[in-house]
């Protein structure tokens, strides 16, 4: 009699999700760094939509850069999804975290993006890349929360 070896399968959803939020981090660094250093984004045209949104009002939060506070969200998803199954409580109420901070992302995002379009009149690529990317890994928590958990 011969026995399988049946390995664990593996939950690609988790490791999609880490991989946007990383995406998304890096996204939200080289935005920082273009706000910190008042400097030109690449691939946009000097004075475009990136200048006029990274330079409006909308762009600080008492003098923080939206940014900032998105890698730091970008970097806490990922280590909570990177984690979940080293740690008992992260298991069980990691992914209701990621899920509460993807909607908060995509809800804030679609925000921003009401305001890039209808009140700056000014799309910038890299907040559209970051709303996408913020969205997608909403997506994907809703869907790992309506499946059973990999074994």
């Amino acid at each position: 009699m011969t026995s399988a070896v049946v390995k664990p399968r593996v939950d690609w959803l988790r490791w999609a999700s880490v991989a946007l939020a990383l995406l998304g981090a890096a996204d939200s660094a080289y935005l920082t760094w273009v706000k910190l250093v008042k400097t030109q984004a690449l691939f946009c045209v000097e004075g475009g939509g990136c200048d006029t949104v990274n330079n409006s009002i909308y762009s600080e939060i008492n003098g923080i850069p939206i940014a900032i506070l998105g890698l730091g969200v970008y970097l806490a998803i990922a280590l909570l999804l990177a984690l979940e199954d080293r740690a008992g409580a992260l298991e069980t109420y990691g992914p209701l975290a990621v899920f509460g901070l993807a909607l908060t992302g995509t809800l804030y995002s679609a925000y921003l993006t009401y305001v890039e379009l209808f009140v700056l009149h000014a799309v910038c690529p890299y907040c559209v890349v970051s709303a996408v990317l913020m969205t997608a890994i909403f997506i994907l928590a809703v869907i790992r929360f309506r499946r059973p958990p990999p074994e």
